[in-house]
């Protein structure tokens, strides 16, 4: 598989799109780039690279490609929240990841949704092939094994998604933590009647919040606690800002507002269950950062 990563601007030229590298070249000019990226990312430099996936009208690599955004320059650890996609019922609350020095855990009730994946694979995959919603649903459509639907593409076009930044902890215990927790998801027994559904989900105690809130406990943070994914991350976030006393720990709230695409409609935000959380999210907001279109 081609591991080729290339950069430049996006263009479209004659109906052809590609990437102008520095040097002159036209890169990818042959290859289907998603409408996704041409409505945001055109006229901006960007990175590209090639899927081991293929699109289901080409036949050919999908292209993955995300914008040249700078890279933390210390250790760092990310709390996604996921704002709640409209058309999932199971998504009512919406969803908890984490990133830790560039590597995104995520949990879920479907297997092939735990996993560990790369930023640019997380926020910008396209929704082409296996990543789209199917063209008549609009929705994920495993009926045809060979060409299934997840409707699975990146983040930051199917949501809003709130970041929570933290600095100055020990990224690598913690990587440790999830690695070992995805395990015990892989190693899990399964259902042989729900083979693709993670038999040890539980919303309470096994699901993306409470997987993630008892990493951070087993990593010392006792004090963190909660059971839903908003709840969880806005308990998260007062801890560190005002309860951790550690100076050397450093705190930011960011947003990352979804890029509208014809394939997802805008996400929702889910009410906070605890009523203690309310309180906490109004302390919050001396804490945000600038929103990131």
């Amino acid at each position: 598989m081609d591991q080729t990563v290339y950069t430049g601007l996006l263009k479209t030229r004659n109906g052809v799109s590609f990437i102008h590298e520095a040097d002159g070249r036209r890169s990818l000019e042959g290859d289907k780039i998603w409408s996704g990226y041409l409505a945001h990312f055109s006229g901006k430099n960007v990175f590209a690279r090639k899927l081991p996936h293929n699109d289901y009208e080409t036949g050919r690599p999908i292209v993955l490609m995300w914008p040249c955004d700078p890279e933390p320059a210390e250790s760092f650890v990310e709390l996604y929240f996921n704002e709640r996609l409209v058309k999932y019922p199971i998504s009512l609350l919406g969803h908890l990841a984490v990133n830790v020095d560039g590597e995104i855990f995520n949990f879920s009730h479907l297997m092939n949704e735990n996993e560990v994946l790369r930023p640019e694979d997380y926020f910008y995959r396209p929704a082409l092939g296996e990543f789209a919603p199917h063209p008549v649903s609009g929705k994920a459509d495993l009926d045809d094994p060979e060409k299934p639907y997840y409707d699975k593409f990146g983040r930051r076009f199917m949501r809003t998604v709130h970041v929570l930044r933290i600095l100055g902890l020990n990224a690598r215990a913690l990587a440790e933590i999830f690695h070992d927790e995805l395990e015990a998801v892989r190693r899990f027994p399964r259902n042989p009647e729900k083979a693709q559904h993670y038999a040890g989900f539980n919303v309470f105690t096994r699901s993306c919040a409470s997987i993630i809130r008892d990493g951070f406990r087993k990593a010392g943070f006792q004090k963190i606690r909660g059971v839903f994914p908003r709840d969880l991350f806005v308990r998260t976030a007062d801890f560190f800002m005002n309860e951790a006393n550690d100076p050397s720990i450093r705190v930011f709230l960011l947003k990352l507002h979804q890029l509208s695409v014809i394939e997802a409609p805008q996400s929702a935000m889910p009410p906070l269950m605890n009523p203690l959380n309310r309180f906490r999210f109004l302390r919050l907001k001396e804490l945000r950062g600038d929103d990131q279109k």
